[in-house]
């Protein structure tokens, strides 16, 4: 059997804990298997395990192998597309449902690592900048949104304040969302997954999912073991390729790209980002970065479309950092990996059923620290028959890409490329 380790990053070679679980050899039954150990699955079975369900977790790889351990490691409230966005797509009842759980899975984030002791080097405060007065005006538009969800964490900034937030010259302003953050994301999974134990929950590594029995009963099978249960959990965004055709019609894997400088100096650091607040830009491929815990600045951006590797992430993204941080010219990379997400035609989550004992979640769109906790949340919420907050999300339309699997790559791509030419002219 294929042995899949975790690919070479920041993240991995700083993991709390590298010890494996074993694959599954066996067959088992159990109230709910969860196909996925990213933060969509564990936030699903620690909901779960807490009500009293007995939970299995299958993992192809290693937990938090995807997209939840590889991530810019930022806490970014609401949506790849806001509030505003879902108001124009539902009535009224179910996008003011969403718009109040928009700030939920930051603060689910918070219990978790209160209630699970996880060491994930959480702080708090993230930054969004605006290139321009037109970013600027979405920036209020946004705020004023976010206001009348009732959500009051947010601090316009200008020029000035920005400044003293971010040591570079490009940006006009931006806002401060005092309830944002950044973790180190691998730990935080790695946190959850030890949390999912200690509620008597089962985990496996190295235990792809290569057939799904879809009956009163299903049958998950891996290639030495299987698991039945009463209801199947699908959280394999990403990662879960054409397990579920009908899944992955309607989504498209993309890659995003992350570097880590060597440990800086700690008056350099500081003064790079004074308080420590992570800081994303506003532009539609947007750049993200922040401070570790031990002072190395680590820096995203960009999207592959089809989540094909970069020959070299470094060449692509050092540029990128040094237009940011000049100050960076003499700084060593000691890391740079890339990672998938999954991409939906609307930017928005996907989240329904399949059958009447199959659940899933899906195509955060770049934007799934937040949303898949809350996502995990909704799911048991549904499994334990209170399913009015997860049907406000399973009634967002949703469509195949344009032309199919064949064009959904460069027809994206054409339409990404309009977006960043906006950008760069600043309208």
């Amino acid at each position: 059997m294929v042995h899949t380790a975790y690919p070479s990053s920041y993240y991995a070679a700083s993991a709390n804990c590298t010890s494996e679980r074993p694959s599954l050899r066996e067959a088992l039954e159990t109230d709910i298997c969860v196909i996925g150990a990213g933060y969509t699955g564990l936030s699903a079975a620690l909901s779960l395990l807490e009500a009293g369900f007995r939970v299995v977790v299958l993992e192809a790889a290693r937990v938090g192998f995807g997209a939840s351990g590889r991530n810019g490691g930022q806490i970014v409230n609401s949506y790849s597309r806001d509030i505003d966005v879902i108001e124009r797509s539902v009535g009224s009842a179910e996008a003011s449902m969403i718009g109040a759980m928009a700030f939920e899975g930051a603060r689910i984030i918070r219990e978790r690592v209160a209630r699970y002791h996880i060491d994930c080097d959480l702080k708090n405060g993230g930054v969004f900048a605006a290139f321009n007065a037109r970013q600027m005006r979405h920036l209020e538009s946004q705020k004023a949104l976010w206001q009348r969800h009732g959500y009051e964490e947010l601090q316009m900034l200008d020029q000035a304040q920005i400044q003293q937030v971010v040591a570079t010259n490009r940006y006009v302003g931006g806002v401060l969302d005092r309830m944002g953050g950044h973790i180190h994301p691998l730990n935080l999974a790695l946190g959850e997954a030890a949390g999912v134990e200690s509620l008597g929950g089962t985990i496996f590594e190295q235990s792809p999912v290569v057939n799904i029995e879809r009956t009163s009963s299903p049958v998950v099978r891996t290639p030495e073991g299987s698991v039945r249960a009463k209801f199947l959990v699908v959280a394999g965004n990403a990662y879960l390729g054409d397990l579920l055709p009908e899944l992955a019609a309607k989504s498209m894997p993309c890659g995003s790209q992350v570097i880590a400088t060597e440990p800086l100096d700690g008056d350099l650091a500081a003064s790079l980002l004074p308080q420590d607040y992570c800081v994303e830009d506003c532009n539609y491929l947007l750049d993200y970065y922040r401070l570790s815990a031990d002072k190395r600045l680590i820096y995203g951006g960009g999207v592959v479309y089809g989540a094909r590797d970069p020959d070299d992430i470094e060449a692509i993204i050092r540029p990128k950092m040094l237009k940011t941080f000049p100050q960076l010219a003499k700084a060593r990379i000691d890391y740079a990996w890339s990672g998938n997400f999954l991409l939906t035609l609307s930017r928005l989550p996907q989240m329904g059923r399949l059958d009447d004992n199959i659940y899933y979640s899906q195509g955060c769109s770049g934007h799934g620290v937040t949303y898949t906790h809350l996502a995990g949340k909704l799911l048991a919420e549904a499994l334990r028959g209170q399913a009015e907050r997860f049907d406000a999300f399973a009634s967002l339309p949703h469509y195949p890409f344009p032309g199919g699997r064949a064009f959904r790559v460069p027809l994206t791509a054409i339409g990404a490329a309009y977006y960043n030419l906006r950008d760069r002219l600043g309208f």
